[in-house]
Order: structure tokens, then C-alpha cells, then sequence
């Protein structure tokens, strides 16, 4: 269908539209007329990615003289994938209407382990591997090498890429990481470095938020883009804490170990080079003196990683002189590294800021603040000189330099915590060298400064007036919508105690309570026995999850729960619990029935969706708050304090209330989906811990179910599915219009459709 909002005709690739689905564009659209940022929270299961989508693109076609172009963040490569799904159905649709004028480039960009086709290389294990088996291909050096002895090994993907030099482009299309490969293995040229070239000119790039949000990818993938780009980061819940772990370091007595390693092999290194071809060296040294060779005149596939500090924090000017040679840089990183391990050997917890750290450094080893500073493009050169290729040998160094240049940059925003062990394990000594950034704000403000509209959005981003002190940004539009529903098909419950009217709850002096643990297990059993097809169950950590399943099993409740369903848990291990999920989906597909047991902030609490028959019931048992005894937590609390004004107590419910409502928001996929959502602990009764669910949740949320028993719940539970098994008015009987033509768009336009929603 095909629409106007004011000025812009939208494009939208099907018949009918959600209401909130319009207003979403709505807003959107005046973010983009403002050119402002903005907060938009939408329920899952109503279309946002194709909302966002249409809306942008439209836009860009009806400005062709000024068109903006799209960056399109998700967290994982499945959501780029399905993201590039539905704007291809879209470009179709476009191209229909518009003929060629209609033609865009779109394309995932991800990691080389995503996008090589060169078999030797894609065999290595993990990513770094990739990275590294790469770089011995497509280096400069190695393939200068080759030129002169044909028995050197490269990559043919690669050097056909470069031999078809400007001719190596992408005609207009969406390419998703699949249709990348096979372009690449029709053509013969290498994928990677082919959506590397061409996202400069791509109208809209699918990627991951990585490749904005650390400096150290940021600086080479996406120094390119235009001002006139639209940043979307989609499933944006979590942002805050994606742009701390972006500028943290852990160091541990392994990395240090390593890192003596690594040097021992450069100095050896500088020392033949020193024997053979000591001009290179001095070619290097002299390049310093003018100041740091910044990284644009170097090829594409020398390029590595960037600094980890921001851009607009790194100084433009020479290295400090004594660490301009080789040798003399090697002993400041030993000095370094000495320094290090000598701190690691405590058996205090320590905490210290940045400038005191940096103090201590320098009295103690004599290396000042601006030696720190420029290790990481210091080590950089020097790897470049030495032609090191096997990069994922030198993590270890790469760690200890991202460290040092990050303390020697920020004087604030950052804590270096040191702890001889993890408090959970306090007879282990596992001693770890915390950099640890507070502020969220840091890494995303080059973001909202450098690009014209940034647009936050997800199904959970309640309450939605702590992002904007979060994130330090001032948006020009903040909007929560809720969902439109022909029928009440989502059936949230608070459930405060047992059959036996016991409180249930998961607070540290309640949860190893038998009584809790009884009822809890209760609970689950009558559930299973009424509520067909899948279960999801959250418990708050996977020690948790383990006492009270080994509880359950003790007392025959695991046992009885086995009578009625297949039970499934979720492990650390990403295979293990990948082979339960897709065994829990078959249980379910044949009719068995299944329960998972999974954890709040594990790995199925995010990208994992249970809609239909995958997902009749999720049982949040408990609230999940963070470990509070962390210490990086507390440094963090204090911090948010002090500059944000933001209470503890505000923040710590924020963050646990987002976590679970984005648990039991993977029950509901699409408005022909039902489900029902237990919130299992009497805290959830308090008006202060609720309100601060999503308006789309709490909206169905009645006050009859508030304070509820096992018995009471199960008999809600048994109406409600009485209810949904009833045929229904798929687009919205009773006078309530949840499916709006064309037509209604233009009686709304005209003002007449405003009672139908």
C-alpha cells in the first residue's frame, strides 16, 4: 500500500497496517524533519523493523537531492539477517511502484568468519583466527613477497579483487551475508573487502553495533559515512551497557604471561631486523618524528584495528621520543607488564581512579601519562613494521596496550578495580585487573554528534525518561506506543504466594527458603498440567536455576513436572544450549509439550523468540537484579550518582525490570499470537517496582491480577485459554480497528476514521 505522511509518500509492502505502526512513522518522521535524535519504544510483534524501514527509505526517495542515507545497528547476525529479509520485500515493492528510479544498494557487513569463502581461511576456529589467517593472505608485504616467489601463499579471492580494481562494484540490490558469498564466489573476489569498499556507497548498511560504538572498529569501517545518515539501533534495551563494555579492559595473570611472550618475539624480531634491513626501522622512526603516520594512506587489507580511545580524545601530534625506537618502546611495555603483575599479587580488594593509577605508574616504573597514551598506535606501527601477521598471537599485547592508552586518556568516568579473586569463589584465587568505564555516554557521544538523527528503539525500554540521562542526549522526540489488539490475546499476572499463602519471592534472605522453593515448583506443576504445547521459565542466575532445580529433584517435583513435558535447561555452553533449544522446538512441534528453564540474563533472554506454540506461558521467578555485591556495579552506582543524579535503587529497578520484560516479551511474536506472563515474587505487587514495566505489558496487566495465589492463577489461566481457543475477528469486530487500509488511511487524513482506534 502506498500513503501519505504530510509530505512523504510511504511505501509500505503490505495490504494492511498496524495503527501504532502509523503513529510509530509519525514520529519518526518528525525526528527526521528535526534532524534530532529520538526514543521510540514499540511492543514486540508489531512490525517495527518494516515500519523503520519504509518510513526511511520513503523518505530518502521523496528527497533525491538531499538523500539520507540508513545504518541500520542489530545485536546479532540472525536480526541482520532477518532485517535484510524484509527490505528486500520492500525494495520489490518499491520497484513496482517506482521502476528503476526506486534502485538502492543495501548490505550486511559483518566479520570476516561471516563473509569469507576462502576455505583454508574459514576453517580456523574463532573469530581472531579468521582475522589472522586472513592477514597472512592480503597482507602488503606477503603478497610483495609473492610477486617475486610464486610459492608464497595468497588469496585468489583477493587478488582477483583487487585486479578488477574499479570495475569490483556491487549493482543495486539488497545483499544479505549469503548473497555477498555468492556474488564473491561467482565473481571470484573476496566478499569482505568487497562490502568493506562499497558500504561507502550503500544507501542502507545492516551491521552490528560494534561497528559504531568501539573506537577500535569504528575508526576504520565507519569513519566514511555521511553526516546525512540515520543511525537506527534496533533492540537498543541494553545500549548502555554495550558502550561500557566497549571501553573496559580486564587483564588477568594469563594476559600478562602472554604479553611477556609476545614481546620477547618482537624484540627478537626488532633484533634480526636490526641485522638485515635496519633501514626500515629507521624509515619508521623517522616517520614518528612527523607524528603518528595516521592510518589513511594504508591498503585496505593492512588496515587492522584503530585506537580504542574516541576520536575526538586522541592528540594529532608526534610520539613521545623515548618510546620512538623500537627496542626503547619493547622495554617501557616490559616495564609496563612488570608493573602490572606486581599489582595483581594483592590480597586486598583495591580501587583507584585513573590519575591516581597513572601516578603510581610513574613513580614506581617512570612511565609518564602521554607514553601511556600512545602505546596502542605505537604498538600499531611497530606490528606494521615488523610485518607481524599472526595478529591473534598478540592479543595478549594488543590487551595490555588498549589498557594503557585508555588510563593514560580519561581522567574520569573510569575505575581500575583490583580483585584477588571472584567473591563468588572467594577459596579460588583467580586475581583480575579491572579498567572499568561507568559512563555509557562516552562512547555514544561521537554518535549523536557526528550523525544528523540517531533512533533508539526496542519493545522494552521502560522507564523511557532514564535513557536520555543514561546516554547524556537530549531527544527531540520520546514516544511509548502501546499494541492494538482485536482480542486481550496477552494475559500478564503478578503472583505474590503459594497454594499454602506463603509469600514467594527470590530476595537473598527468602530464596533458599524450602517454602519458596516448594511453591515455586508448585506452581510449575499445575502449570504444565493445564497449558499445552511450550513453557519458558526464567530463574534469576544459573546458580539459582541449579539449587532449586537439584531442590525440585530431591522432592519428586522434577519428576512429576516430567509426567506432563520434556524439560530442557539452558547451560554456559553456547552448543549445548543451542542443541536444547532446537530439541525443546520438536517436543513441542510434535505435540509432547516442553518446559525450558533458562536464565534472565543468559543467552536465550535476548535473540531467542518462543512465539506460537513455542511459548503458551513464561514465568519470570523472581526479579533480576544484578549481582549487587559486584564491585564494578557499585563503582558504576556511585558514579551515576555523583554526575547523573541518578539513586541507586531507581537504577538497579531500571535495570531489572527491562531484563524482565524483555524475558517475558518473547512470548508474544505477532497480534495472532497468545500467551500469558507470570511475574513470580510479591515485589512485583509494589507499585514502585511495576510501574516501571513497558505501558504495553502493563496495560493488560487488570487489577484482579495482581496479588495472586498458585490456585487463583491457575484458574485465570484456565479461562484465558478457553478464551484464546474461541475463533476471532482477525481485523477487529467491536468497533475497534486494528488492521487499517489503504482506504482508512485516507478517511483518516480527511479526519473522519479518529473513533475507530
Amino acid at each position: 500500500m502506498k500513503f501519505q505522511i504530510e509530505d512523504v509518500t510511504v511505501y509500505f509492502p503490505y495490504d494492511h497496517i498496524y495503527p501504532e505502526q502509523y503513529s510509530y512513522m509519525v514520529e519518526l518522521k518528525r525526528a527526521l524533519d528535526a534532524k534530532g535524535h529520538c526514543l521510540l519504544e514499540m511492543p514486540t510483534g508489531t512490525g517495527k523493523t518494516i515500519a523503520l524501514l519504509s518510513l526511511i527509505t520513503s523518505y530518502a526517495l521523496c528527497k533525491p537531492s538531499n538523500p539520507v542515507k540508513l545504518l541500520y545497528c542489530t545485536r546479532t547476525v540472525h536480526e541482520m539477517e532477518k532485517t535484510l529479509a524484509e527490505l528486500r520485500r520492500l525494495h520489490r515493492y518499491q520497484l513496482e511502484q517506482l521502476g528503476p528510479a526506486a534502485r538502492i544498494l543495501a548490505i550486511g557487513l559483518s566479520s570476516r568468519k561471516n563473509l569469507c569463502i576462502n576455505p583454508s581461511v574459514v576453517a580456523a576456529e574463532n573469530r581472531d583466527s579468521v582475522d589472522a589467517a586472513c592477514r597472512k593472505l592480503t597482507a602488503s608485504w606477503v603478497r610483495a613477497m609473492a610477486a617475486e616467489n610464486p610459492r608464497v601463499p595468497t588469496c585468489e579471492f583477493f587478488e582477483n579483487y583487487e585486479k578488477a580494481g574499479s570495475d569490483a562494484v556491487l549493482p543495486p540490490g539488497v545483499y544479505t551475508l549469503q548473497d555477498l558469498r555468492a556474488f564473491g564466489k561467482e565473481k571470484g573476489w573476496c566478499p569482505y573487502f568487497l562490502a568493506r569498499h562499497m558500504v561507502q556507497f550503500a544507501n542502507v548498511v545492516v551491521y552490528s553495533y560494534q561497528y559504531l560504538l568501539d573506537p577500535k572498529v569504528a575508526g576504520i569501517i565507519s569513519k566514511e559515512m555521511q553526516r546525512e545518515s540515520v543511525v537506527v539501533f534496533d533492540e537498543a534495551h541494553n545500549i548502555d551497557n554495550v558502550c561500557i563494555e566497549a571501553l573496559s579492559v580486564n587483564v588477568r595473570s594469563q594476559t600478562l604471561e602472554g604479553a611477556t611472550r609476545n614481546l620477547n618475539k618482537m624484540s627478537q624480531e626488532v633484533e634480526r631486523f636490526k641485522a638485515t634491513d635496519a633501514g626500515r626501522l629507521r624509515a619508521e622512526y623517522n616517520r614518528l618524528v612527523e607524528g603518528l603516520a595516521r592510518r589513511g594512506n594504508l591498503p585496505i587489507s593492512d588496515t587492522w584495528l584503530s585506537n580504542p580511545a574516541l576520536p575526538d580524545d586522541i592528540l594529532k601530534e608526534a610520539v613521545p621520543g623515548n618510546i620512538r625506537r623500537a627496542e626503547h618502546f619493547l622495554s617501557v611495555l616490559r616495564r609496563l607488564v612488570q608493573y602490572l603483575k606486581g599489582r595483581l599479587q594483592t590480597e586486598n580488594v583495591e580501587k583507584e581512579g585513573p590519575v591516581a593509577f597513572v601516578a603510581s605508574i610513574n613513580a614506581q616504573v617512570g612511565i609518564d601519562q602521554k607514553m601511556l597514551r600512545f602505546c596502542y598506535d605505537r604498538l600499531h606501527s611497530l606490528m606494521l613494521t615488523l610485518e607481524i601477521t599472526d595478529t591473534d598471537e598478540f592479543l595478549h599485547i594488543q590487551t595490555i596496550c588498549d589498557f594503557a592508552t585508555l588510563v593514560g586518556t580519561y581522567t574520569r568516568g573510569f575505575s581500575i578495580i583490583i580483585e584477588p579473586f571472584d567473591e563468588r569463589m572467594p577459596n579460588i584465587p583467580d586475581p583480575v585487573l579491572q579498567l572499568s568505564c561507568h559512563d555509557a555516554s562516552l562512547a555514544i557521544k561521537p554518535v549523536f554528534e557526528r550523525f544528523q538523527t540517531v533512533v533508539i528503539t526496542s519493545g522494552t525500554l521502560s522507564p523511557i525518561d532514564l535513557y536520555p540521562r543514561l546516554l547524556n542526549f537530549n531527544p527531540v522526540v520520546s514516544r511509548s506506543f502501546t499494541m492494538s489488539l482485536t482480542r486481550d490475546c496477552l494475559c500478564p499476572m503478578v503472583l505474590t504466594r503459594g497454594s499454602d499463602q506463603l509469600p514467594v519471592s527470590t530476595k537473598y534472605d527468602m530464596r533458599t527458603d524450602e517454602g519458596v522453593e516448594r511453591n515455586y515448583g508448585k506452581l510449575l506443576l499445575e502449570m504444565v498440567s493445564i497449558v499445552p504445547d511450550g513453557i519458558v521459565c526464567f530463574f534469576v542466575s544459573y546458580s539459582y536455576m541449579d539449587g532449586i532445580v537439584n531442590s525440585w529433584n530431591e522432592k519428586g517435583i522434577l519428576k512429576e513436572i516430567m509426567q506432563h513435558k520434556l524439560v530442557f535447561i539452558e547451560t554456559q555452553d553456547v552448543v549445548e544450549t543451542t542443541l536444547a533449544l532446537d530439541n525443546y522446538r520438536k517436543a513441542c512441534d510434535c505435540g509432547r509439550g516442553a518446559v525450558f528453564f533458562s536464565v534472565a540474563r543468559g543467552k536465550v533472554a535476548e535473540g531467542i523468540d518462543f512465539d506460537r506454540h513455542y511459548g503458551r506461558l513464561v514465568i519470570m521467578f523472581g526479579v533480576p537484579f544484578q549481582y549487587t555485591l559486584s564491585r564494578i556495579l557499585g563503582a558504576r552506582l556511585e558514579y551515576l550518582r555523583e554526575t547523573f543524579q541518578i539513586k541507586e535503587g531507581d537504577f538497579l529497578t531500571f535495570d531489572a525490570l527491562r531484563q524482565a520484560a524483555q524475558c517475558v516479551g518473547r512470548v508474544i511474536r505477532s497480534k495472532a499470537d497468545y500467551g500469558m506472563m507470570i511475574f513470580a515474587d510479591k515485589r512485583y505487587s509494589r507499585h514502585d517496582k511495576r510501574s516501571k514495566l513497558p505501558g504495553w505489558i502493563l496495560s493488560h496487566l487488570r487489577d484482579a491480577h495482581l496479588n495472586l495465589s498458585t490456585d487463583m492463577a491457575v484458574h485465570i489461566a484456565r479461562e484465558f485459554l478457553r478464551k484464546m481457543a474461541q475463533p476471532y475477528d482477525k481485523s477487529g469486530g467491536s468497533g475497534r480497528k486494528t488492521l487499517l487500509s489503504q482506504e482508512d488511511l485516507e478517511k483518516m487524513e480527511n479526519g473522519s476514521l479518529g473513533e475507530m482506534f
